[in-house]
């Protein structure tokens, strides 16, 4: 697999650290090429590009980094190691230079600006075509050419691969990508109700098999779902789904938007990026959330909400605002939603989701006291 492009705040790199069994974390994940990709400063701005050669040339001991402190909205010089700027620091000026891009944002890549895997250079025009890509993808709404099977029969099944997923001890990137293998096969073709189940378990095998190092086998899923399908019909149906989707499994689930978007959260904890997680996978189980929205939309509602919960101010920031797309005032209800499951969770009949994130391993986030409302004032 290729190196992921963007890390969570507590991890220093970006790429998947090969373990000998199969565990819990963030794995690597194989994104799209990318096209003609370059770092343009238009006409007005190229005078700004020859400031910065020009100060280069002047003071070559020092590397201008942006703060991570959010109230620190000045540059601080630091000395390079090479005693010279270094050629990232020199892109990463001048493309905020051609951007425009304001004050109050946070270069939240700082920090990784000499780690060649973090690919600081291309880190915001992989997610500007990420974006493009989720548009282009978006699901059509299929609950209606499905005779046999209704959204929370969908709930249900989620809510069991996502136990299925905690027992194995896989990667977050295989639940999304499962749970997108079957959204899309559900909008292609009907499926029986007696065959969600088999839909489940193929789907995660190709996941499984895409992000994982040490994958479960084919026998495993036959067991897990109690010998209810053979492994034939699992192969089978393997078969049929990868058809469906014409081999495309590269696509940006709202794992990849989550990353991103935790590490613009500037000053996110292990707790906050918890909760985020926990937000994000009761969506995964509500099919207008997830199937009638972008990706991305519920990625920035789960970062909004928790921000909300955990009581950051402000809410949304000018970082998050440059690094989503998005308002506030765009996310406000999605947030809502999931503030509203979360409280509804204890008391659900799906506890898979609860159960994962009530343990300490998870921060205990599922027990954080409950709101009555999110109350939000958009300016």
């Amino acid at each position: 697999m290729a190196s992921r492009v963007s890390d969570l705040p507590h991890q220093k790199g970006i790429a998947g650290e090969v373990k000998p069994k199969i565990v819990a974390g963030h794995g690597r994940q194989n994104r799209k090429a990318l096209g003609d990709i370059g770092n343009l400063v238009n006409d007005r701005d190229l005078a700004t590009g020859k400031d910065i050669a020009k100060k280069a040339k002047q003071s070559k001991s020092e590397v201008i980094v942006i703060s991570p402190n959010e109230n620190e909205k000045s540059c601080k010089p630091n000395v390079s190691k090479r005693g010279s700027k270094t050629f990232t620091a020199t892109l990463k000026a001048r493309s905020k230079a051609a951007s425009g891009v304001k004050d109050d944002v946070i270069d939240i890549d700082a920090l990784d600006v000499n780690n060649e895997l973090a690919a600081v250079e291309y880190v915001e025009d992989i997610f500007k075509f990420y974006k493009i890509v989720e548009e282009e993808g978006r699901m059509r709404d299929y609950m209606e050419s499905q005779p046999e099977i209704n959204a929370k029969m969908r709930s249900i099944l989620i809510d069991w691969l996502i136990d299925v997923h905690r027992k194995f001890e896989l990667m977050p990137e295989t639940l999304y990508l499962t749970i997108n293998l079957i959204d899309r096969f559900l909008s292609l073709t009907m499926v029986p109700r007696r065959e969600l189940q088999l839909l489940g378990i193929s789907a995660m095998l190709i996941a499984c098999k895409y992000e994982e190092i040490w994958a479960p086998e084919v026998n495993d899923f036959v067991c897990i779902s109690d010998k209810a399908y053979s492994r034939e019909e699992v192969l089978a149906m393997e078969k049929s789904i990868l058809r469906q989707v014409e081999w495309c499994i590269t696509v940006p689930t709202p794992y990849v938007f989550l990353a991103r978007y935790v590490k613009a959260s500037v000053g996110c904890d292990v707790e906050m990026e918890k909760l985020v997680f926990y937000l994000a996978e009761l969506g995964l189980m509500e099919y207008p959330l997830v199937v009638l929205n972008r990706p991305s939309i519920l990625a920035a509602s789960a970062v909004y909400a928790a921000r909300q919960t955990l009581g950051k101010t402000p809410s949304w920031t000018e970082t998050l605002k440059h690094h989503t797309g998005y308002l506030e005032d765009e996310i406000v209800e999605y947030a809502k939603m999931l503030m509203k499951l979360r409280d509804s969770a204890p008391e659900s009949a799906l506890r898979a989701v609860f159960k994962k994130y009530s343990v300490s391993e998870n921060a205990e986030v599922a027990l954080l006291p409950s709101m009555d409302d999110l109350s939000v004032s958009c300016s």
